[in-house]
């Protein structure tokens, strides 16, 4: 009978027991895990800023094979009012076009929305390319810095 009574004081023991967290082993988890933010978020926001900086640069290296397709069929690179353009849409007065040059038949912007910059004949060679950054003015450092063909 004792052994019953003993096994029944258990399981009611039990029952009022009510299993979970403290408030103090929550604040400690809180806390663990803004220090992991702290320290892992700038490392994040780092990568996402280079991978444009990436991205503008193979960009520019597509359309630059574009404008020397263009330059082969046509024997000339786009003048600068022709811009970029011609190498989707035929420019008026150009022979020997057999574009679109370009894999998505569209002008891509670069990975900050703006317009890629072209000049020819360029400062720097037969053509200028160039992506002025996140701030879209020339110059500038880290995210703000331009992207050049050159």
């Amino acid at each position: 009978m004792e052994e019953v009574q003993g096994m029944t004081q258990r399981k009611t023991s039990s029952l009022n027991k009510k299993e979970g967290f403290t408030l103090i082993e929550l604040l400690v988890v809180l806390v663990i895990l803004g220090l992991l933010a702290g320290l892992v978020g700038p490392q994040v926001l780092r990568y996402l800023g280079g991978a444009k900086s990436d991205t503008a640069r193979l960009q520019i290296e597509e359309l630059g094979a574009g404008l020397d397709l263009y330059h082969l069929e046509t024997g000339r690179y786009p003048n600068t009012e022709e811009g970029l353009a011609a190498l989707v849409e035929q420019p008026v007065g150009v022979s020997n076009w057999n574009g679109p040059y370009l894999k998505k038949k569209t002008l891509p912007k670069d990975p900050w929305g703006n317009e890629y910059q072209y000049r020819s004949p360029g400062e720097n060679g037969m053509y200028d390319l160039y992506s002025l950054g996140q701030d879209n003015q020339e110059g500038g450092e880290g995210e703000a810095a331009d992207i050049v063909s050159w």
